[in-house]
């Protein structure tokens, strides 16, 4: 019975640790060239307009 609760908290604490991690890594990461590009700067040289 205690082996069964030690199991549980630990994989608990596992996946509290993991998301925490993700939250972590995700506020240092480096803006990628497709957000750049959504957030409406043309990095191709475009003139027109989309879709015509």
């Amino acid at each position: 019975m205690l082996a069964r609760r030690f199991t549980i908290v630990c994989l608990l604490a596992t996946l509290f640790g993991i998301g925490f991690a993700l939250i972590v890594a995700e506020a240092g990461r480096q803006p990628r060239h497709w957000d750049e590009v959504r957030a409406g700067k043309c990095l191709l040289g475009c003139t027109g307009k989309m879709g015509r």
